[in-house]
């Protein structure tokens, strides 16, 4: 059984390895731990090793996580988010990554204009076409900016999307570089106050091809924080 600190130190090693291989400088991927599966024990064993960059996708098992330990780090909410959960996340996750639907910008707007702040958001794109995934179809995003532009609170920073597993990671590469084209796409058409430049994708088992075809942050559970679900 690996270390904590020796599968940091491994996935510090895959990540700089990706990079090189595509020319990309390691500083501009970073990692976000994916601690939804783990216990507060081991959310606080994380940031103690010097990863700021922590994930959850369901309030309900992030609360006490982010109550004991929330003043720590950065956290993510990348989960899908209900409208009537979005009062629960607001102000504590300083990113959101699912953002996929008119109701939900509307609430996130709502909620951050009464507190006085701007939520950071990445739009979730099924790029995939997957039934069982959630996100915007690629061909929708653009109308979706327009709708949203109003809604001066909310600030689409990325774009992300999850590939379907694969035994074969390279099986994974077009959904990462459909990502990225509509990124490049969606920045021509000058859609948002600021170029869009965040794209979080990739996982545990395809997360170097991802980094490949140009992943700023990519979300990683088994490969780096193990998996305790049932313990």
């Amino acid at each position: 059984m690996t270390s904590l600190q020796e599968r940091i130190a491994t996935t510090r090693e895959r990540v700089a390895r990706a990079c090189a291989a595509s020319g990309r400088d390691a500083s501009e991927v970073k990692v976000i731990a994916v601690t939804k599966y783990v216990s507060l024990n081991t959310v606080a064993a994380v940031l103690e090793a010097g990863l700021e960059e922590i994930a959850e996708s369901r309030w309900q098992d992030a609360e006490p996580k982010w109550n004991a330990l929330g003043h720590k780090g950065i956290w993510h909410f990348i989960g899908h988010l209900q409208t009537n959960k979005v009062k629960d996340v607001i102000g504590k996750f300083q990113y959101i990554h699912s953002l996929d639907r008119l109701s939900l910008a509307r609430e996130l707007h709502k909620k951050a204009e009464a507190a006085g702040m701007d939520v950071k958001v990445f739009l979730q794109v099924n790029i995939s076409g997957e039934d069982t995934k959630f996100g915007l179809a690629p061909e929708a995003v653009e109308d979706f900016l327009r709708e949203i532009a109003p809604l001066d609170r909310v600030k689409v920073i990325g774009l992300m999307t999850m590939a379907p597993h694969a035994e074969d990671p390279e099986a994974t590469r077009p959904v990462f570089r459909g990502l990225r084209e509509l990124r490049d796409r969606l920045n021509l058409l000058g859609l948002t106050p600021e170029p869009i430049q965040e794209l979080s994708m990739g996982m545990s088992n395809d997360f170097e091809v991802a980094i490949q075809e140009g992943a700023t942050r990519v979300r990683l559970g088994t490969v780096l924080v193990g998996h305790e679900e049932g313990e």
